[in-house]
């Protein structure tokens, strides 16, 4: 039985301004020649979203979003993470997606998709979502090699930093530092965060980042988390159309408030580290994913599964990896 952990949060109050057409925006990365491009999935405006939610079935039916975080593939299709392959945990996350939920509309890819940083793990993480039919969006975290991973996003059209998609706005930001665990924002981040947001002030938004902005109660990690989270947040507190920050890194389920905004964190496709532990830890408990669904009026809800079914045998006794 596929753990569930389910949470409706009603925040129901965008009122789109009539006429505010939802138009791609291009922006120039100063980030490993990352491009920060615009997908637009509809070209609704934003009130269209929610008139058609009202007239039509089809339109009603909310955004399916999937987040898988924190996959480590590496080249070799043996590799293993404290006695976990990664390839197969992957796999069976995957399964348990297309049981549970089915098809989603989108999925983000919030970091250390590999843990080696090869070319081959980027692709065989691109051959893998091939199990589902609709767009992907990546970015990077601490263990993966952003040129790289830019290079084979590219090729799976997964490279886009903002999404305009059912009603809805994903910022896609890179926090991570070469050669570092922890993470920060640069200034171009950061701006580039504020003028999408800015531009796009009536649609409800996810904004995703592979660092951890807020404490989790665990201490060897809060010298890993988003190092400059004050700066983070003085931009995110100026935009009320922000609904979501999510994130991976963690490895474990969390689900904290700010200001009316929603602070989700989720489960590896791998190995789980053990919640609020003071130093390393591992647990055993099964890989998972999270699964969105969101409405144009801005109201969504969000649980966590996890591959139950999934056999493995962890390291427990590991001091890091």
């Amino acid at each position: 039985m596929a753990h569930r952990c389910a949470i409706v949060v009603k925040i129901c109050n965008i009122s789109p301004k009539s006429g505010q057409n939802v138009t791609p925006v291009r922006f120039e990365s100063d980030k490993s020649a990352n491009r920060r491009r615009t997908l637009e999935l509809r070209s609704f405006t934003a009130s269209e979203y929610i008139q058609k939610a009202m007239t039509t079935k089809e339109q009603a039916r909310p955004l399916r979003v999937l987040q898988l975080t924190d996959p480590h593939l590496m080249a070799r299709a043996d590799g293993d993470l404290l006695g976990v392959r990664t390839r197969e945990s992957l796999q069976a996350v995957i399964a348990e997606v297309l049981k549970v939920h089915g098809q989603p509309d989108l999925i983000l890819a919030t970091g250390d998709l590999a843990q080696d940083g090869s070319v081959e793990a980027y692709r065989v993480f691109g051959e893998s979502l091939k199990a589902f039919s609709c767009p992907s969006v990546w970015i990077a975290g601490n263990h993966d090699h952003v040129d790289n991973l830019v290079r084979v996003a590219s090729e799976y059209d997964a490279s886009f930093r903002h999404v305009i998609h059912g009603g809805w706005q994903f910022v896609m930001l890179d926090s991570s530092v070469p050669g570092k665990v922890y993470g920060a924002l640069a200034d171009s981040e950061l701006d580039f965060l504020a003028e999408t947001l800015e531009q796009h002030p009536d649609l409800p938004a996810v904004v995703a980042l592979h660092h951890h902005p807020v404490d989790i109660g665990s201490d060897w990690m809060e010298k890993i988390g988003l190092t400059n989270r004050d700066a983070f947040w003085q931009v995110v507190d100026r935009f009320p159309q922000v609904r979501i920050v999510l994130w991976g890194h963690i490895h474990q389920e969390h689900d904290l408030q700010r200001n009316g905004r929603r602070l989700l964190a989720s489960p590896s496709t791998c190995i789980q580290f053990t919640s609020g532990s003071a130093d390393f830890s591992v647990e055993e408990k099964a890989p998972g994913y999270r699964w969105f669904r969101l409405y144009p009026s801005g109201c969504f809800d969000t649980e966590v599964n996890r591959a139950e079914s999934f056999s493995f045998t962890l390291d427990v006794n590991s001091s890091g990896y």
